[in-house]
């Protein structure tokens, strides 16, 4: 898939589909369907339209690519959102990105979706517009219940990964370099490989979970991932996502990868003594396992 910044965008006729799509859920996905070109925004327009209001968000925009890309997207186009695209009216978004610009023959859009300045333009200015044809996607209800970007960053902030994972179509992710820990868990005989997480993105509950790890080379390996400040020892550090790889050994300092969460298998506690912190460490890599093989 083409990724492509919009004043680099070659202008030709093209099947839009338009939105944030953080996280690309499964209401996402509807909005996508069909569509050639998507077209997003970076960063998140709150962050510029009432900075420190924006949300805590569930992908970076290279996850972001990777996902709309398996959904056979051929290209992303990438609007870098700053005050003076804010500034812009409605009209001038539709006249200057979608008619001059993208050339959009379609574009497709959920029926919540806004845009230009103080966000005046909705999807009866796009549906007025003769000039490409306009499909509105209806929110998309799971169990009775809206399926959002917001609601899923609830899910995954409490811990219910297994849900936000259903309602996102593909395991929440957190993705990093692994850096250097308090190599404790090396003593214990559960080495991990520690990101720690990225500011302004979602963080699950801290506890334990059964995860899987894609390495570099694009290998798949179960985890046994703790996220959270480890209560056992004062270590004065702070947050850490610490994955101990079943059954895999090597050194990955330095390495890009990414944690899929699947399950959260209880929450973080301190324990009466370290031998029943390990036996308890043996007990979440076995269901974990379990879990990510089954």
């Amino acid at each position: 898939m083409k990724l492509t910044y919009l004043p680099d965008v070659e202008p030709r006729p093209r099947r839009v589909a338009i939105g944030t799509f953080d996280g690309v859920h499964l209401g996402h996905r509807e909005v996508i369907a069909g569509a050639e070109t998507v077209v997003t925004f970076d960063p998140h327009p709150q962050s510029v339209v009432a900075p420190g209001s924006q949300p805590k968000l569930l992908t970076t925009l290279e996850r972001k690519a990777e996902l709309i890309e398996t959904l056979g997207v051929q290209e992303l186009v990438v609007i870098p959102f700053d005050g003076d695209f804010a500034a812009r009216s409605a009209q001038d978004f539709v006249e200057h990105v979608l008619v001059q610009r993208v050339q959009a023959t379609h574009v497709s859009v959920g029926e919540n979706f806004r845009f230009g300045h103080k966000a005046q333009g909705d999807v009866e200015l796009l549906r007025a517009d003769p000039r490409f044809e306009t499909r509105v996607v209806p929110l998309l209800e799971v169990d009775g219940e809206v399926v959002s970007s917001s609601h899923i960053r609830g899910l995954v902030s409490g811990g219910a990964v297994q849900y936000a994972d259903q309602l996102l179509g593909a395991p929440f992710a957190v993705e990093g370099e692994v850096e250097h820990g308090d190599k404790r868990g090396r003593t214990l005989g559960f080495p991990t490989a520690n990101l720690v997480p990225r500011p302004g993105y979602v963080v699950p509950g801290h506890g334990v979970y059964a995860c899987r790890v894609a390495l570099p080379d694009g290998t798949l390996v179960p985890a046994a991932t703790n996220v959270g400040v480890r209560p056992q020892f004062v270590t004065g550090r702070g947050e850490l996502i610490e994955a101990f790889l079943i059954d895999w050994t090597g050194d990955l300092y330095g390495a890009r990868i990414r944690v899929e969460f699947l399950r959260r298998l209880r929450g973080e506690r301190r324990f009466e003594s370290v031998d029943a912190l390990v036996e308890q460490m043996h007990r979440d890599v076995d269901e974990a396992r379990q879990i990510v093989s089954g």
